[in-house]
This record gives structure tokens, sequence and C-alpha cells, in this order.
């Protein structure tokens, strides 16, 4: 008889499109989300933390693919039937929220919200599945005043972080200037706003990569189409030639000043009062930002913006990083868009029935993170705890005593828990643990009431750089009493 076969071995491996973060990541967020809620905080705007899972319906047809509404995101039914799903970004719970709770919230309602959320999308280099963002919105404010305080905030906290006047700019534009423009174009009809629905969504997508396309990439998608590289071919929207140059005009319609290209976007929205509408809304935005000192070289009035998210009814505006990192063939690049947003009044209409207005931003965490690193403002290196080593099994309550009055002071600090009984893998754990310190008493140190310290990052870098008569007068280790212990340690640290 067949002997049964063992069960198989699950695989130790992240599901695909998944990603581990570990310390030094953990660590870097936290600091970096912490500046940025601080400069949140200082503008009024109060934390919120959603449920990670909404009802499929909550979420709305505002996903990543217009043709495809409820793909992308990962959901399943519950035992009552409901359709539920992880949500997919930040704005749909609040709209949610704004909606549940609007007889309870002050209007308007100033939040910012920090966490993951799913895209059952295809992963690639740098795409994951699961990503944090963090939000700032105001809801109920119909003034674009609103808008232009996102947009100061938004410079705010990215200086906050550490990047740079000179090094970011926040790019703004209005939806309505851009579908003025397709009105003229001949794509939009506003006695019928569903006409031309689809070729329109296209546009708008096709703008949106207009960095990566290039003008003859996005001239192809908003005409009969575009082959890629690999031979795909993607839908066009079947503008004509003539509707095209519309178009494509608004896209190189930046001046010198924000003035100048206000005035150039009223000529190629004269015809459409929707369009006139938008270029009054820029340059309010553009004046209330100058009294407050953001000029056009931290903030910047760009038709080439434009957001492919679909809800966007109003200003939309981007972060930009334009300072150079090299790609991975080595060449030269912008690092590019950190973060993106602007106004969507519709979106909280949905569940209400009312017009809300609201706008608000979102930052991609992991970008930021991956541009402070790319900056050297933040190493990767995350100082380990002081390591209280074990030298006599039976005097594990004296060490933890040594632990315990490290860590009252503040200290973080832990003893070592493995074997102890080959010392060398006590200090190649220390260095392992990225700790700075490693405290050392065996039973001669303890008769005389005296510790060894062992500075461990001073003795690498001796052991790196010194030669043999500077290692012997910087000894990395230090003999101290017992009663001294934190003091000494606190020095070190300090020193560190």
């Amino acid at each position: 008889m067949a002997k049964d076969k063992s069960p198989r071995r699950p695989r130790a491996e992240t599901p695909k499109g998944f990603r581990d973060y570990f310390a030094a990541d953990v660590t870097e967020r936290k600091v970096m989300l912490d500046a940025i809620a601080e400069v949140y905080h200082r503008y009024g705007f109060d934390p919120l933390e959603t449920s990670a899972v909404e009802t499929v319906e909550a979420l709305g047809k505002f996903l990543p693919d217009v043709d495809r509404p409820n793909d992308g995101v990962f959901g399943w039914q519950d035992e009552e039937g409901d359709w539920l799903a992880l949500r997919y970004d930040l704005t749909a719970p609040l709209a949610r929220v704004a909606a549940q709770f609007r007889n309870d919230l002050p209007s308007p309602y100033r939040r910012f919200a920090m966490g993951p959320v799913w895209r059952n999308e295809k992963p690639g280099p740098g795409r994951y599945r699961q990503f944090y963002q963090c939000d700032a919105d105001t809801v109920g404010a119909p003034s674009v005043a609103a808008d232009a305080e996102i947009c100061a905030m938004l410079a705010d906290a990215l200086e906050a972080v550490g990047i740079p006047r000179g090094d970011y700019v926040v790019r703004v534009n209005n939806r309505k200037v851009l579908n003025g423009v397709m009105e003229v174009a001949g794509v939009l009809d506003p006695s019928d706003p569903s006409r031309f629905e689809e070729a329109r969504g296209i546009v708008l997508r096709a703008i949106d990569k207009f960095d990566r396309l290039g003008e003859a990439g996005v001239r192809a998608l908003i005409g009969a189409g575009r082959k890629d590289e690999s031979g795909d071919f993607t839908k066009g929207a079947g503008l004509s030639e003539a509707q095209a140059d519309t178009v494509m005009g608004f896209m190189s319609a930046k001046r010198a000043t924000g003035a100048e290209t206000c005035a150039r976007l009223r000529d190629l929205a004269g015809g459409s009062a929707m369009g006139l509408e938008g270029v009054a809304e820029l340059e309010t935005i553009a004046a209330l930002l100058a009294v407050q000192g953001y000029g056009p070289d931290r903030i910047e009035i760009d038709p080439a913006v434009v957001r492919g998210l679909g809800y966007y009814t109003g200003p939309v505006f981007e972060a930009e990083l334009t300072f150079e990192i090299l790609d991975e063939k080595g060449r030269k690049r912008s690092f590019g868009s950190v973060a993106g947003g602007g106004r969507y009044d519709d979106l909280v209409k949905r569940f209400t029935g009312q017009a809300v207005p609201a706008t608000g931003v979102s930052i991609g965490v992991d970008r930021l993170l991956a541009a402070l690193r790319a900056k050297g403002r933040t190493s990767g290196d995350v100082a380990g705890p002081v390591v209280v080593t074990v030298m006599d099994r039976d005097r594990m309550a004296d060490y933890m005593a040594m632990a315990n009055d490290l860590r009252a002071a503040g200290i973080r600090a832990e003893v070592y828990l493995g074997n102890p009984k080959q010392f060398g893998n006590q200090l190649k754990y220390a260095d392992k643990r990225a700790a700075p310190l490693a405290v050392i008493q065996g039973g001669d140190e303890a008769l005389r009431g005296v510790v060894q310290i062992k500075d461990l990052v001073l003795g690498a870098k001796i052991a790196a750089e010194a030669s043999l008569e500077e290692w012997k007068s910087q000894p990395a280790q230090s003999e101290v009493a017992r009663a001294d212990l934190v003091a000494e340690v606190k020095r070190l640290l300090g020193a560190d």
C-alpha cells in the first residue's frame, strides 16, 4: 500500500505585488509622516481613521480603468450577499464618512488620513498592490481658497520632511479649463455631459501620460490610437487633426508667468463659459498664494497637469520633485511626481443627492520616502538598542536590571536572550541589530562592582580607518562603576 504523501509545506514568499516593511522602512516612514501630520495639524486639520474595508457600492466607479469599474479592487461577497472590498484610496471612504456623519461633523470638515490602500492591478517594478497614502481634504468649502490652502500646505509639508525649495514645485491647473478647451474642440457638450464621455476619458488619460509618452505619443492616443514598442495597440479617442491641435495647444499654453499663462488659456477657452470660469479660478488661486509668499518658485500655474481620475471637477494639482537622479540604466532624469489631488465636488453627492464641495491632496508615501533617501535626508539605517550581554546564565536577573535601568532613563535596551555560550556570537548579534553599545559584565566585574561598555560604532570605525597607534590611543571599550552605567551610556550615545 502506497504511503500517504506528507502535506506540502507552504512556500515562504510574499504574494506577488506585495512587500514586507522592516525596521528601517517603518521607522523612517513614521518620522516622515509625523512631520507631515504636524504641518496638517498646524493648518487646523484633524486626523481620521476609516475602516480598511468598504462596500463596493461605496467605493464607486472611480477606479483605475473606467472600462472595468469594479476590477482593480480586492473584493468578496459576505454571508449576507453584500459585496465588500479593501479600500482603493482614502478619498472614497472620506466621502462615505462625510455623508454618513454630515449632521455631526463641522462644515467645512478638514481631515487628514494616513494608511495602506490596496489595488488589484498588475504589479511591476516599484508598483505594488499595497502601498501607503497620506491624504488631506476639506469637505464643504466651495471657495477656491480651500484649494489654495491645500497647495500651500503641501509645499510646507514637503519642506518639513526635508525637500528644500528649488527641489520641488507644486503645479496647479483647472479641469474646467481643459473641459472648456474640449468644448471648443467639439468633444464636450455642456447640455449632454454623457456625450463623448468615452473619448474624453481617453483624452484625459493620454494627457496625463505626456511626460512619459511625449507629444507624438499623446497625439496618437487622442487620435486613431497608439502601438507601443511591444506591438500592443491602444484604442485612441478618434479626434481629428484640428481637434487634436486645439487640445495640444492647451498642453503647450504655459508661459513665463502665471498671468501670461492665464491669458493664453483665456484665448484657447474663449468660446466656453466653463473654460473662462476655470481661468478666473486659477487667477484667484495665484493671487491668494502670492500674498502668502508662495510664488512660482514653489507653486506655479501649469496647463500640463490634468490628473487622470474622472472625478475631478475644478482645480487640480501635482507636486513634482525637480532634482535629478539616475535611472536603472544610469541616465539622469527628474525624480517626478510624489503627490497629487484636486477638487471633486460630486463625490459626496453620490450618497446624499446634494452637491457637497470638496478638495484634497494625496501624497505617495513610498515615493516621497524614496526621494528623501535619494537626497540623503535619511539613510535607511536605524540605530538599534544597547545590548546587554550575558556572561553567566545564573546572573540573568542582574542583566535584566541593567536593561531596566537603561529603559527607565529613556534608552532603548535589550538583554541577549540567545545561547550565551559563545560570547563572539553575542557581539555578532549586536552588530546585526545595529547596536551602538554593548554592556559586558562577567563574574570578576560583578565582584568589583563595574561593567565594561563596548562602543561598537567607534570600534568599527577604528578597525576600518585607524592605524595601530590610533587604535591604542582610542580604546573602543571602557570600564565604569555599575552605578554610573546609565550616565556613561547617555554620554556615549550623545557623543555618537
